[in-house]
């Protein structure tokens, strides 16, 4: 792999690959404030979302958590945080401070939209004006955390696209990089395989122990999750069961042993491979991978999924020569060539890491280029 990529340097010593000036809602009430600013301010880049109110627990902490990784992100330069009250809104601040980046805080209690738009605009305004004076520089690419996700899988998924995302997981891990993978659903039939993986007992236990929380939860709710796993498009590609579709995600990791198991959205302590108990919603895992700090997220596809993330660039990879030729606009890696025999598997990971390295340093992904900026936070029960 090419030992150099050129991203920006961020103040704690990480480095991003984009350079975004986020206005950060705290609560559905603040969207509206915060897509004022983003209007006023081209450039910056608003992410409104669903929820931030009266959550307690643990689902309030994977919110806060997800907030400031969100936040904190290498590939965003400054954060702009707009909340309805100001308490829970300074704990988001106070947070992404850590990473010793500009932010700011606005409550709009006692202010109103109206004056609140106009004074966070002035500060995203100079925000915009210093990350626009930011400049790459050479970085080692072994610095970036790369997350990983397949969706609307098919056959090809399996034979093709996860296995040249392995490649890289393989080449990336011994080259002291660091991945994240996750989809706890989508390992059931496979999961004794991930667990075979794991680099010592008690990270084999604690994996287990999630993987069986999930199927526990699952089979509490007296439900067949048929048609949700595998989901239709699944079927219709040829996953006719969990099992098949696990089996092929899998392929994704290639021989990596896995050195952390992390809860949602929570960063990486060491380099290496990591599993997060994550959703396989396309837009949650994203999300949650981002917020653990992801610069760069792969994504293998057979039927053609169309997801892509604020913040975080997803390159889009498929083994599937027909969503090659029919939806090429959202296709960035065809690996089709290795089922027809055109590539080897070596070569199908020379074409993903070379479109990686040309990403990093500023190609716009497919995703991008659309505009599909999709966020969704995780929920893990109803508000109070």
């Amino acid at each position: 792999m090419p030992p150099e990529i050129f991203a920006y340097r961020r103040e704690n010593g990480t480095f991003g690959v984009r350079n975004h000036v986020l206005i950060l809602p705290l609560d559905d009430l603040s969207n509206t404030a915060a897509e004022g600013v983003a209007k006023l301010i081209p450039g910056t880049l608003a992410i409104p979302h669903a929820y931030g109110r009266l959550q307690f627990g643990e689902d309030l902490d994977l919110f806060f958590r997800t907030l400031i990784g969100t936040g904190a992100n290498p590939n965003v330069s400054a954060c702009v945080v707009i909340g309805i009250e100001p308490n829970w809104t300074q704990r988001v601040v106070d947070g992404i401070a850590k990473a010793g980046k500009p932010v700011a805080m606005f409550s709009i209690e006692g202010a109103g939209d109206l004056r609140t738009i106009e004074r966070a605009s002035r500060t995203a305004m100079g925000f915009l004006q210093r990350a626009s004076e930011q400049r790459r520089e050479p970085v080692d690419f072994t610095k970036a955390i790369v997350s990983m996700k397949c969706g609307e899988s098919d056959t090809t998924t399996g034979l093709a696209s996860c296995p040249a995302m392995g490649q890289f997981a393989e080449r990336h891990t011994a080259a002291g990089g660091t991945v994240l993978f996750g989809e706890t659903s989508e390992l059931t039939g496979g999961e004794h395989i991930v667990a075979g993986r794991m680099a010592t007992p008690a990270l084999r236990d604690r994996f287990m122990q999630l993987f069986n929380d999930y199927v526990g939860f699952i089979e509490s709710q007296g439900v067949d999750l048929l048609g949700s796993q595998p989901t239709q498009g699944n079927i219709a590609g040829g996953l006719t069961t969990i099992e098949e579709k696990a089996l092929g995600n899998i392929q994704k990791i290639g021989h990596c042993q896995v050195i952390g198991v992390l809860e949602p959205a929570m960063a990486p302590a060491e380099t290496g491979l990591h599993f997060m108990d994550t959703s396989s919603a396309a837009a949650e895992h994203i999300t949650l991978m981002a917020a653990a700090g992801a610069v760069i997220h792969l994504f293998a596809t057979g039927q053609g999924n169309i997801i892509g993330n604020p913040i975080v660039p997803v390159i889009k990879i498929s083994g599937n020569p027909h969503t090659v030729e029919t939806m090429s606009e959202h296709i960035d890696v065809d690996t089709s060539g290795l089922l027809q025999r055109e590539i080897t598997m070596s070569d199908a990971g020379d074409k993903l890491i070379d479109m990686m390295f040309r990403t990093a340093d500023g190609r716009f992904t497919a995703a991008e280029a659309l505009g599909h900026r999709e966020f969704v936070l995780t929920r893990l029960y109803e508000s109070a």
